[in-house]
């Protein structure tokens, strides 16, 4: 066992100074933490980790209960070097992300190992200005950025808007998005600006993205088992912290290969990694099996729904059924029923009747972790849905 130091995640300096000694194995284990925890330095977190373990991240997704995650410097290293090989060498980062969340960590450990200095962009509001203004402070000749698919769609609306900031986005040699699926719509927005986005698929058990573009990158392997995902590697953590029984449930050795189980569904068709939504983010509606995201999907391709979240919620009549919520920039209100209706018609000719909302919901802001994602526990627990309105037709033959 070894000590633990928690790090005031909103200070990326303080985490990288600390992180930097993890990785050379000359000071503690780094947890750091959400600066918005109720209690950042509490007594109640470990004060010891096993000699193996580097970093700790705290973790519960937009789902499901919080843990934490321990990774090794080995395999954060080995994630690093996949990465640099992939995207042709060793360059210099826009950290825009919180360093609370892997991805935002892996901004750091990138640039340890490629031996420069990351520009940092201040905690609050993202905003493309600041983004474009901070990347003109880049000097390598290769230049990354981390962002969710949230902070990419700013920068597309502004970079339609303003020349500035489209040379300044587009001279980035690529642009890393993941944490959550990119709509294809937004994916060719961004294309057609000249930004180079390559859409990235992992999670904190893995290090970080560990499939680029569908493909496993560096020694990463990605296989299907009973239809969901399981990666191997050098990537993958040691486990939980103070949770055998989790640990247990998902990472599984097989002829003497560790794999991390990821509850997430998808196919591999001529080496190229499809993922199609969540294992357990399935409704049932009328006594059929819905989706909710491949609902999403469809949904974030009708143009205004770019954005747009997909819950379940309990309906007297049909058990479940599916809700699209959007941000709006003005008060929270329900849509007309000719909306409704359209997009209703669009999902059913998709996935079939039942996956069709129920109703749409807007709102002036959407939930949302610290790291961009949509909280979609708070927008599901929290939010009263309009039901579909009675005079349009039924959703079911």
């Amino acid at each position: 066992m070894h000590p633990l130091e928690v790090v005031d995640g909103g200070d990326p300096r303080a985490v990288a100074v600390a992180l930097r000694r993890a990785l050379a194995h000359e000071g503690p284990a780094v947890l750091p933490r959400d600066p918005q925890a109720d209690d950042l330095f509490g007594a109640e977190l470990p004060h010891e980790v096993p000699t193996a373990v580097s970093l700790v991240i705290e973790t519960s997704g937009s789902s499901g209960a919080a843990k934490r995650v321990a990774l090794s410097a080995d395999a954060l290293l080995a994630s690093a070097a996949a990465s640099e090989g992939v995207l042709g060498g060793p360059g210099q980062w826009l950290l825009a992300l919180p360093t609370h969340y892997i991805a935002g960590v892996q901004v750091l450990v990138r640039s340890i190992a490629a031996g420069t200095e990351p520009v940092i962009q201040p905690l609050g509001h993202f905003t493309p200005e600041l983004f474009a203004a901070l990347a003109g402070r880049l000097e390598a000749p290769l230049r990354f950025s981390s962002l969710v698919p949230a902070q990419l769609a700013r920068l597309v609306e502004a970079g339609e808007q303003d020349a500035g900031i489209r040379r300044a986005v587009a001279r980035f040699d690529k642009l890393l998005v993941g944490g959550q699926a990119l709509p294809d719509p937004l994916h060719e927005r961004a294309t057609a600006l000249g930004y180079t986005v390559v859409r990235t698929y992992g999670a904190s058990e893995t290090a970080g993205g560990c499939v680029y573009d569908g493909r496993p990158i560096g020694r990463t392997v990605a296989r299907i088992t009973d239809g969901e995902i399981e990666l191997s590697g050098p990537s993958l953590a040691e486990g939980y912290l103070d949770d055998d029984e989790l640990s247990l449930r998902s990472f599984r050795t097989e002829g003497g290969v560790r794999w991390y189980r990821t509850a997430d569904a998808g196919t591999v068709i001529d080496g190229v990694l499809r993922v199609t939504g969540r294992v357990d983010n399935v409704i049932i509606s009328g006594g059929v099996k819905v989706s909710l995201d491949r609902v999403e999907r469809i949904v974030q391709g009708v143009p205004g729904y770019e954005e747009a979240v997909v819950v379940g919620r309990d309906d007297e009549r049909w058990g479940q059924v599916a809700v699209v919520v959007v941000a709006d920039a003005g008060t929270a209100s329900e849509v007309h029923a000719a909306e409704l209706r359209h997009l209703r018609t669009i999902v059913a000719e998709a996935a079939g009747r039942p996956a069709a909302p129920a109703g749409i919901l807007r709102l002036a802001e959407l939930p949302r972790l610290s790291s961009g994602k949509p909280d979609r526990r708070a927008i599901a627990g929290s939010l009263v849905v309009p039901t579909a309105d009675s005079k349009l037709p039924p959703i079911r033959s």
